[in-house]
């Protein structure tokens, strides 16, 4: 098997660039008092007047440490999506390589492709919502760039197999992108333990779900120092601004607080998807190890319409391939999704 080597992976004018310098890169801090005359901000302090940190040090240093990494092997975007997308910049020649995405899955893989002039070559996963690792490597070829994992897979909620996983860890000689939304909500590891042991993983994930701050949108990358330095070369350099930063950390260090709400997510999923099985319209609950539940119905348009018309909005994925009539339901409150299951009962 040909050895991983990055430099073949990388656009030869990314490789070449040179990253953009900003004012607050070019100079050693030597503490708060000194004046700032070089990035032409508005001098009077209102709290948000000057830039904020390009590298996000505080907030690096914090998460690094509880992740077990090194600072530079971590990347924040604005989203999750910003960062997918840096990786589609940096080591996919438009018009020319490919991805390999495996639906059904999360759905800006596909967009990202198609605003990337990359060819999206979808590999279906198999009935039990696993990848077919034979007919993924018979779509792999020269110019296959990146492969995209997400688990646990949205929308079907279950996680990848491990061993699955290795063996494309193992064989492909592209970047393994392992999308980690929702891990906090498996019980299982995440694939940060394995970076020292796969060179061409990437690990994604995001403050949105687990840590309940989809609003301030921001994203996680975590992979090799080589990987990141090459992103690091094309993302803008004020993308994660001051107000994120600041309630990310605040966020992050509430480690107690976040597991409790965690904790309170995964037993309202379990009380809901043994309620559900009772729905006489219901004909599956599928596994779960995410914030959600899927479920196929008798006919997802008609009962996605109903419910929306008692004031409970859901999900209708049915126009996902292995995903006929399916709806999905976000594991709410106690009062919330109590609410749904009188909803559901009450249908005709």
């Amino acid at each position: 098997m040909e050895r991983f080597d990055l430099n073949k992976l990388v656009r030869e004018n990314v490789r070449v660039l040179r990253p953009y310098s900003s004012a607050r890169d070019e100079f050693v801090s030597k503490g708060e008092t000194m004046i700032f005359l070089d990035a032409n901000e508005n001098p009077f302090d209102n709290g948000v007047n000057r830039y904020p940190d390009p590298h996000q040090r505080s907030l690096k240093a914090v998460l690094a440490e509880q992740k077990g990494v090194n600072g530079s092997q971590v990347l924040f975007g604005n989203g999750s999506d910003e960062v997918l997308d840096l990786l589609f910049r940096a080591f996919c020649e438009p018009n020319r390589d490919n991805i390999i995405s495996l639906p059904p899955t999360y759905g800006m893989y596909k967009v990202l492709a198609g605003t990337n002039a990359i060819e999206n070559r979808e590999v279906l996963l198999n009935e039990d919502f696993q990848p077919d690792i034979e007919a993924i490597f018979a779509r792999i070829d020269s110019n296959t760039k990146l492969l995209f994992l997400c688990s646990p897979n949205n929308p079907t909620g279950n996680l990848i197999d491990d061993k699955k996983i290795e063996k494309l860890l193992g064989s492909f000689n592209g970047l393994v992108i392992i999308d980690e939304a929702y891990i906090d909500f498996s019980g299982s590891e995440s694939w940060i333990e394995k970076l020292h042991d796969y060179p061409n993983l990437v690990v994604t994930q995001t403050l949105s779900k687990a840590y309940g701050m989809a609003a301030i949108r921001l994203g996680i990358c975590y992979a090799s120092e080589e990987i990141i330095t090459i992103l690091k070369k094309i993302k803008p350099p004020y993308n994660v601004n001051e107000l994120t930063q600041k309630e990310a950390l605040k966020g992050i260090m509430d480690r107690l607080g976040v597991q409790e709400q965690v904790d309170a997510i995964i037993a309202q999923r379990k009380k809901l998807s043994e309620a559900l099985v009772d729905i006489p319209f219901i004909s599956k609950v599928y596994h779960s190890d995410a914030n959600f539940v899927l479920v196929k119905v008798d006919a997802a348009d008609e009962r996605y319409q109903q419910v929306l018309n008692e004031g409970v909005v859901i999900r209708n994925r049915s126009t996902q391939p292995l995903c006929t009539n399916t709806l999905r339901f976000t594991i709410g409150t106690e009062l919330e999704n109590d609410r749904l299951l009188e909803v559901l009962k009450a249908l005709k």
